[in-house]
């Protein structure tokens, strides 16, 4: 079991108030790297979710100021920062990502509350300078009721951040479920917010426990007036014919294909350098890390030497250990799907670079899959046409500019892509035509808390990070007055 001073708890949190599981059922988070036991949490249901609901609607009778609400968000940013060490190890016991990487994670989720206070003003209402019909013309942002947030097990704490962040700064009392591979980071925040922060009961709730129940009580409760998802496009396609009835409004990022786009004009080394800093962190568990390297023809040759020395040169095993630069994958079926894809692409005549078949997995835990290279890559690959998350780095080259923004284009998901040319005026009449929301110029950099972040097609919609962020909990209401 887990010994830390942030989980004096291993419950949820309902109300203001600790609480297990009615039927007193619980679920066991393992090591990813070893299987050992960390710990038990309630596997809450319909009815604990329900109970959460009423907690989050009791405590929309009264919106705190923007003064009250800025406190709050930079009471959480200190507080993250001050135990980063902490909530980072906590986070790589469960994930499997190397304890820096994690250290690093609560910074960037720190990121995101800094933001939000800062730049709350946004928030405050405005007067029109036009005054239509003789009226003086107020926008209010109000809160726009309970909100859910879901979240996915690949960024324990930097997914909720951007969520969290937001609907403090809107004032919406939230009701978080996250994913029951990697709660205990989620537990530990809560103890940050129950010791050091006044929050109104009922504000912030934890229900941890299966999806499907708690998901589906939540996204049908009325009071639920936004509910942001973050996970697999099957999911959020879901949410959307589910939330059909009660029109409830949805904020998803959902799955990625990111091409990597790497011009013969471009610095080699530097794009090399900065598609390891991409595609590896958190063992290319990432729904924006690069998918698939599209390398001009002429250069791919070495461009794949480049990677392949770099890669070979990564030291994977326990997190927690020193000097480890990869992690184990999340799980047995995380393994399977790299290996399936690895074994697609050399069946169908791409080139093993670097690495072989590390052969099937027995157990749950321990899931170390090696960095790995192929070229020749094509279209009908499975790891072309699937968002593989993991460390298997597929190369396919083109000819020329028309093809490769062809390539890149050839998926039905938009988040991320990314662009590598030394030609200026290539890249500006190239971007526009990616079908990204964010692309990359010559850098492997994803999200920041600065600058808004979200998908297209079946990437999702809504945005996270940035002023964009901060009006995803909103509803505006207008309200004219004739001078009396």
């Amino acid at each position: 079991m887990i010994d830390s001073p942030l989980l004096p708890e291993f419950n949820g949190y309902i109300a203001g108030e600790w609480v297990a599981a009615d039927n007193g059922a619980t679920f066991q988070i393992t090591n990813p790297a070893n299987g050992e036991l960390l710990g038990e949490l309630p596997a809450m249901g319909a009815h604990e979710a329900g109970r959460a609901v009423d907690a989050a609607h009791t405590a929309l009778e009264e919106t705190p100021d923007l003064e009250t609400r800025r406190g709050w968000l930079q009471a959480i940013d200190t507080a993250l920062r001050e135990h980063q060490e902490e909530l980072g190890r906590i986070l790589t016991l469960e994930h499997g990502k190397p304890h820096a990487e994690g250290q690093g994670e609560v910074l960037y989720a720190a990121g995101f509350f800094a933001y939000a206070a800062r730049n709350l003003d946004a928030l405050a209402p405005r007067t029109l300078d036009e005054q239509p019909r003789g009226c003086t013309w107020t926008v209010h942002n109000r809160p726009a009721g309970a909100v859910a947030l879901v979240t996915p097990w690949n960024f324990p704490i930097g997914m909720i951040a951007k969520k969290l962040s937001a609907s403090l700064a809107a004032g919406a009392p939230a009701v978080i479920k996250p994913s029951s591979k990697t709660p205990l980071t989620m537990t530990a925040l809560f103890t940050l917010l129950h010791r050091e922060l006044d929050l109104p009961a009922g504000m912030v709730n934890l229900v941890t426990g299966a999806a499907g129940p708690i998901g589906d009580a939540l996204l049908t409760d009325r009071r639920i007036r936004v509910f942001s998802f973050t996970g697999s496009t099957d999911v959020g396609q879901s949410l959307i014919r589910d939330s059909a009835d009660d029109c409830t409004r949805l904020a998803l990022e959902l799955g990625g294909n990111a091409p990597f786009i790497v011009f013969a004009d471009a610095d080699l080394d530097w794009a090399a350098d900065q598609l390891m800093a991409n595609k590896f962190r958190g063992g290319g568990q990432t729904c924006v890390c690069a998918n698939r390297i599209l390398v001009e023809d002429s250069v791919i040759d070495r461009f794949s030497e480049k990677v392949a020395e770099r890669a070979a040169r990564l030291t994977v095993g326990d997190g927690m250990s020193p000097g480890v630069d990869l992690g184990p994958l999340i799980d047995r079926s995380g393994y399977d799907k790299v290996r399936r894809h690895f074994l697609d692409a050399v069946e169908q005549g791409a080139t093993p670079v670097l690495g072989s078949d590390p052969g099937p997995l027995e157990q749950e835990h321990g899931a170390y899959f090696p960095p790995t290279v192929v070229r020749g890559v094509t279209a009908t690959m499975a790891c072309w046409q699937e968002e593989t998350f993991g460390p298997l780095v597929p190369m396919a080259a083109f000819g020329d500019e028309a093809e490769a923004l062809a390539m890149a284009n050839d998926t039905e998901f938009g988040l991320a892509a990314y662009l590598f040319t030394g030609d200026d005026a290539r890249a500006e009449r190239f971007i526009p035509r990616l079908s990204f929301p964010h692309v990359g110029w010559n850098t492997g950099s994803g999200p920041t808390p600065e600058a808004p972040f979200g998908g297209m097609k079946l990437s999702g919609y809504g945005r996270e990070g940035g002023l964009e962020g901060l009006f995803e909990f909103i509803d505006t209401q207008t309200v004219p007055r004739v001078q009396g």
